[in-house]
């Protein structure tokens, strides 16, 4: 069992790697026409990911080395809520592979990795509620993106 600085110190790193993409996300979509919105999306779902890992793991939650969002947010308690629907997930967790390989897909468009960031966000203002305690604070502070 770890003890509570350990996993104040591993969801401070979860949630530095999770604004790495916040910030990414956002410069990337700040392009203009360059803009590959894939990336976006990418960086997105990465980032909303990675903020459901640092609650799991400040929870004293193991969970599975996936990528899929509503799989991860099932394995949270019931008091935990987040404003994102099934379907929000479903659309999240698919850019974790369509917007890496080749495909038949359609490309995505500007709507679509603005549509990304605003679910990723919501998902990053849920768990920074849910992580309100002293020792991340200063943290969390620094990472207003």
């Amino acid at each position: 069992m770890r003890n509570h600085d350990d996993i104040l110190n591993i969801v401070s790193q979860w949630i530095q790697k999770a604004e790495s993409d916040f910030i990414n996300a956002r410069h990337t979509l700040g392009m203009g026409a360059d803009c590959p919105y894939d990336t976006v999306c990418f960086h997105s779902q990465q980032g909303a990911e990675k903020y459901i890992k640092a609650l799991l793991s400040f929870l004293s939650i193991d969970f599975p080395k996936v990528h899929d969002i509503g799989r991860l947010i099932h394995l949270l308690p019931d008091r935990v809520k987040f404003s994102i629907n099934v379907a929000e997930q479903e659309l999240l967790t698919s850019y974790a592979i369509v917007t890496r390989y080749p495909g038949d897909e359609e490309p995505l468009t500007r709507a679509d990795a603005k549509q990304a960031l605003v679910i990723a966000r919501s998902v990053r203002r849920a768990v920074r509620k849910h992580l309100q305690i002293r020792h991340l604070n200063a943290k969390l502070k620094n990472h207003k993106h």
